[in-house]
């Protein structure tokens, strides 16, 4: 991932203005390759390069195009041949990315966002409008952070240099904390006020008098793929997965792919072993976890069936060892909560697995369980042919699924109907239980709602298909999910996500949702479309196990801890009840039935604000 920084000073460069040297050397951090910038009266850019590929480095950015726009551009362009024939003009094959991008704003201005295919950022300077507009791809998979001030305005690929420029402490964002405590906050917030994230398939434009945030494209409702056959599916699931694993597969050095045994990532290895085993490209390492302490833990006999048909041995991570790595380059403090993830046994161990390997790429197998029925919910489905009217239909769905779920009929119904209740409780899923945690102070739940039931939207009964504003809401969580990730280091590399290629996702919400999910066959299509190519074994297996152990472990050590501490900084912020946290803590020790998943966060939470009081990063602390 590579670097962008910039600031446009809207009255001219003041005098005692804050130089770029501190940034630079930050910047510096995150990137070993070659820096670029551009500098004119009231307007300074720095591009820092992180190259993935020997065709990126003949990339000479800050780019000025013909029109005299300033372009900085950090991504991957998917769809070059098919822009470079509708735009014509001066390019060629031999065109660079950024010379594309360029191009098409000359032409296009910001309608050309919509035709870029790929994961990406990018900035632009507008001269002649005294404009810059940012803009980032349709999932958020690059960051573009902005803070606008009455004075100049500064945009960054990572949230360090917005701080550092800052010189100042912060106000925290109440509903990024919120958000966190529900999984992930909106993908426009950070932890600051004021400092915002470009929002996933998005745009804003920003000058002395404005601030602007437009979308600029959306899935169509409208999109309709019908095939005759099961076998016609399959073969067009099977080219458009194969493209999406292709298209990162972009590198000239070696790639590590995570391989946990399920699905997701073992499809991900199979596919990219059969398209290296016809075509040139990197080699293709994989990391695995295991943790034999866990009695639940079943993942080593699959990902080593993948092992054995591959004939290497990828690298193995025990979750368990305490291991630290002499060396390694932590942060002072965490900017974000993800940050304190950098310092598990986990990261450091993948790091040492990515420097041994050489690795500046890390595929993922994050959202194949969303996008592809991962979990059998025919809800979405009987709401189809309930907005449409089609009785018969919901009528034969009800019967299979309730033999299949081994669930009254009359149950599958009223979750139905549920969908499209008026009641707020129904529509949160985002905890356990349909009532929020209560070690929540009743004032933050009162102003945080919203946040709190995790941004889940209702479906409307007139609106287009349920189980596509299903596949939407389904799709925002991943949004926020990746927006709150930070930039990985030590070593730096970039993580991309093959079941979150535009492509793939466009045909598979054309699609009929029985084609996805059907009764007794989880994962319907994917199953059948990648027989003979991932192992039946694991292709079939059963769904991943849910490790509960550890939680439990976690929240034993941390009520040790909160028993000796006098007060919490949540509490003293107004987040939490510092008693009844105690209290439903001491519950799950002791094997009651409460929501574990917002009691961890909460402890992330706690860690990483204490640490910023004591930074003095934050502007108060009551």
């Amino acid at each position: 991932m590579s670097l962008q920084f910039g600031k446009f000073y809207f009255n001219g460069i003041q005098s005692g203005s804050s130089g770029l040297d501190q940034v630079r050397g930050m910047l510096a951090r995150y990137s070993p390759d070659p820096e670029g910038s551009y500098s004119d009266g009231d307007v300074q850019i720095i591009y820092r390069a992180f190259y993935t590929a020997e065709d990126l480095q003949h990339q000479n950015q800050p780019y000025v195009s013909q029109s005299g726009v300033v372009v900085t551009w950090d991504g991957r362009l998917d769809n070059r041949n098919d822009l470079i024939s509708e735009i014509g003009g001066r390019l060629t094959n031999r065109s660079s990315d950024v010379e594309i991008v360029a191009a098409a704003f000359d032409r296009c201005s910001t309608d050309c966002f919509q035709k870029f295919v790929g994961d990406w950022a990018l900035s632009i300077w507008i001269p002649r409008a005294r404009t810059v507009v940012l803009a980032t791809d349709f999932i958020g998979a690059r960051h573009l952070y902005y803070r606008r001030t009455k004075d100049q305005v500064i945009w960054s690929t990572v949230l360090d240099a917005l701080m550092l420029d800052a010189r100042q402490t912060f106000e925290l964002e109440e509903q990024y904390i919120a958000g966190w405590l529900s999984l992930f906050p909106a993908a426009h917030l950070t932890p600051y006020q004021g400092v915002l994230n470009v929002p996933p398939c998005s745009f804003v434009r920003v000058s002395k008098h404005a601030c602007l945030t437009h979308k600029y494209w959306d899935f169509h409702p409208g999109k309709r793929i019908r095939y005759r056959t099961d076998s016609e599916y399959e073969e067009h699931f099977r080219v458009a997965f194969r493209d999406a694993v292709k298209r990162r597969l972009r590198s000239d050095s070696p790639i590590v792919a995570e391989l946990s045994g399920g699905v997701d990532s073992s499809s991900i290895v199979c596919v990219a072993d059969e398209i290296l085993a016809r075509e040139s490209g990197p080699r293709l390492d994989t990391v695995s976890y295991y943790d034999d302490s866990e009695p639940n833990w079943d993942e080593r006999p699959f990902f080593t069936k993948i092992e054995e048909r591959r004939g290497r041995t990828g690298c193995h991570i025990n979750l368990h060892d305490e291991v630290k790595q002499e060396g390694t380059i932590l942060p002072e403090y965490g900017l974000t909560p993800a940050d304190t993830g950098r310092n598990s046994n986990a990261y450091i161990q993948l790091g040492a697995c990515l420097k041994h390997s050489g690795s500046r790429v890390l595929l993922s197998g994050i959202g194949g369980d969303e996008v592809l029925g991962g979990v059998p919910n025919p809800i979405p489905e009987l709401a189809d042919s309930l907005a449409s009217g089609r009785l018969g239909a919901l009528a034969q769905g009800l019967k299979l699924w309730a033999l299949a779920l081994r669930r009254p009929w009359i149950h599958l119904i009223r979750d139905t109907l549920l969908l499209f209740a008026p009641s707020p409780g129904s529509c949160l899923r985002s905890w356990d239980h349909r009532t929020f945690p209560c070690w929540v102070s009743a004032g933050f739940i009162a102003r945080n709602q919203t946040a709190l039931a995790g941004y889940r939207s209702r479906p409307k009964i007139s609106g287009p298909p349920p189980s596509f504003q299903e596949n939407l809401d389904t799709l925002e969580g991943l949004r926020r999910q990746l927006a709150s990730f930070v930039l990985p280091t030590d070593p730096l590399h970039e993580v991309l996500y093959p079941y979150l290629d535009r492509d793939l996702l466009e045909f598979l919400y054309a699609i009929p949702r029985q084609q996805l999910v059907r009764p007794k066959e989880r994962r319907s299509l994917m199953r059948r479309a990648l027989k003979g190519i991932v192992p039946d074994e694991v292709l079939n297996r059963r769904r991943k196990a849910f490790v509960i152990r550890s939680p439990i472990i976690t929240i034993s050590e941390q009520l040790a801890r909160i028993d000796e501490k006098q007060e919490l900084t949540l509490s003293t912020l107004g987040v939490v009840d510092r008693a009844r946290l105690l209290e439903e803590m001491r519950r799950a020790v002791c094997g009651a039935d409460v929501p574990i998943v917002p009691l961890l966060r909460a402890f992330t939470l706690e860690a990483w604000v204490t640490t910023l009081v004591g930074r003095k990063v934050l502007a108060h602390a009551a």
